[in-house]
């Protein structure tokens, strides 16, 4: 339905249709998307119910919760092409049956073994749904939104961090963790089901127009090309690669933090008890949700991304310090530490933004996955490095402080790295470089 150069008038029922139809498929997709977060993070809390359950040291409990995050960085740019050429709809749905079946898996597991095929399979599911929902939000949005867009995309799936934290311990005090996986696996296959019945790929499959033809401009137009040289295109162009490592050192450190070592840390470095420890959890996360909201927001309307994403990023560096060498932190300090580095994590939240606006619109699905392989990467390097540093540092009797400092450096280094790789992103002006 092309509207060249003209801006196309559409009728009341049209617009609640386009309505209707941009914000199912942000919901239903963002759901399924809550769920991966709390997949991501949930090893944290029960990780004193999984070393008990399986018998495990701290570098195999960190290789198993990594095994999320290795299938995860794999599945990223094979992601980014199926979302470009299937397009989001059928990847989500069958994403959503691969995960559940994963989740139920992982809750009945007997042993350590069943445990890890079973994180894989939730990491193989999940692992397509966050570059399915910025394709989405790029097909059903204007271009000038996709900042506020992404970060209220980030704001939505941290309810399901959130949910990994407190609420999540406070479960367990009346059902085993082995109930909330097999419960949370259910979830998944029904939202399966409802992005395949409700969801559209973009406003062309409903006989609307494109967001650019409302703006009476010129749809983008398609890649006409194989996939192939779409993707030798992403990564021959040197613009993408800076966010790569961006993601590698804050969202790698981040997601490896909170999704296992900050509770323990708290626990056997700082004495607190579980509920104590994952409200920090908790509060880190409402920062990086929160973080991730206004820093697309003021982005988009600042009309810049570098200046934004360079002052987070290095806040986010600044607050590895006391953890890498191991200062006293009293409750208070403690819980302000940790509101900051959920805060100064949501900067590489832009680096998606910036791939998309580096590259071309019909490839936006490549780009984005590019950059976002860094994430998961480095949290698969991180969560059994860490482990196997503190359990080398451990003298064999209970693991303390002193014992986290060096996992804490490492932390510190990664994200360091990410300060300096976003010296090198190009400043997009919110749009398009192609425009």
């Amino acid at each position: 339905m092309p509207f060249p150069g003209v801006e196309p008038v559409l009728s009341s029922a049209q617009k609640i249709h386009l309505h209707r139809l941009r914000w199912t498929a942000f919901a239903v997709v963002g759901a399924a998307y809550i769920l991966s977060f709390f997949h991501r993070f949930a090893p944290a809390a029960i990780a004193g119910d999984l070393q008990a359950a399986f018998h495990t040291s701290g570098a195999a409990l960190g290789s198993l919760a990594a095994t999320y995050f290795y299938v995860y960085a794999l599945m990223q740019i094979p992601t980014g092409v199926l979302v470009d050429t299937l397009g989001p709809r059928k990847i989500v749905a069958a994403g959503g049956v691969v995960a559940g079946a994963g989740a139920i898996l992982f809750g009945l597991a007997p042993d350590l073994a069943v445990a890890s095929v079973g994180r894989l399979l939730v990491g193989l599911g999940v692992s397509v749904t966050f570059i399915a929902l910025l394709k989405l939000n790029a097909a059903w949005f204007r271009e000038r939104h996709f900042g506020t867009l992404t970060g209220l995309t980030i704001l939505m799936g941290n309810l399901g961090s959130v949910l990994a934290a407190s609420p999540l311990a406070w479960v367990l005090g009346f059902v085993s963790w082995r109930t909330v996986f097999v419960i949370v696996g259910v979830k998944s296959l029904v939202l399966a089901a409802l992005a395949w019945w409700l969801v559209k790929d973009h406003p062309g499959q409903a006989r609307l127009p494109t967001m650019r033809e409302l703006d009476g401009k010129a749809a983008h137009p398609p890649h006409g090309r194989h996939w192939v040289h779409g993707l030798r295109e992403v990564l021959g162009n040197r613009l993408t690669w800076p966010g790569l490592f961006v993601n590698l050192g804050v969202a790698g450190s981040f997601f490896a933090f909170g999704g296992l070592w900050a509770v323990p840390l708290l626990m056997n470095g700082y004495g607190l008890d579980r509920t104590a420890a994952t409200a920090h959890t908790s509060l880190m996360l409402a920062g990086f949700a929160a973080g991730a909201f206004f820093i697309g927001t003021l982005s988009d309307r600042l009309g810049r991304r570098k200046p934004v994403l360079l002052a987070a990023v290095a806040l986010y560096a600044l607050c590895w310090l006391p953890f890498a060498f191991g200062a006293p932190m009293p409750p208070g300090i403690s819980l302000a530490l940790f509101l900051l580095l959920g805060l100064g994590a949501s900067s590489f939240t832009l680096t998606w933004a910036c791939a998309k606006e580096v590259n071309p619109h019909a490839l936006s699905g490549m780009a984005t996955s590019v950059v976002n392989t860094g994430a998961f990467l480095g949290a698969a390097i991180l969560q059994p490095l860490v482990g196997w540093v503190i359990d080398r540092s451990s003298t064999g009797a209970a693991v303390a402080l002193a014992d986290y400092r060096t996992g804490m450096g490492v932390m510190l280094a990664f994200a360091a790295l990410g300060a300096v790789a976003a010296l090198a992103v190009r400043e997009t002006r919110c749009r398009y470089l192609a425009d």
